[in-house]
């Protein structure tokens, strides 16, 4: 993901990727689909939860669309913006230096799909 790309420009570039794939192995999606609805499903870790999880670990991979998906999911499911944040943070233990740079990314994507305006720019 570049600064100028938002969550759901990634979302939007995805999509037809993801469409002549799917064509292509229809029962892998399905079965990723089953997966993904069965892992999300509320348990002993709430969906929020879950989706907070799955945001973190795009950040620890670097990868655009997880944060992007994740990140409105997690908006739908009602996480805040702390929480994320927070969720964020970890990633930073766990990751290092290069979570400090997809996480700040990443927080953007969420207050965006959190309808919040980007805070001031800042140094530093």
């Amino acid at each position: 993901m570049t600064t100028t790309d938002s969550g759901a420009q990634v979302l939007n570039d995805l999509r037809p990727l993801h469409r002549d794939l799917r064509h292509a192995i229809p029962d892998v999606y399905k079965g990723f689909g089953e997966l993904s609805k069965a892992a999300f499903a509320d348990g002993a870790l709430d969906r929020k939860t879950k989706e907070l999880i799955a945001f973190a670990i795009g950040v620890v991979e670097g990868c655009d669309g997880c944060i992007a998906s994740h990140g409105q999911a997690a908006v739908k499911a009602g996480a805040t913006t702390q929480e994320a944040a927070e969720a964020i943070g970890v990633t930073f233990l766990m990751h290092g230096g290069p979570a400090t740079i997809h996480g700040a990314r990443a927080y953007e994507v969420f207050r965006e799909f959190a309808g919040e305006a980007p805070a001031a720019t800042e140094e530093g």
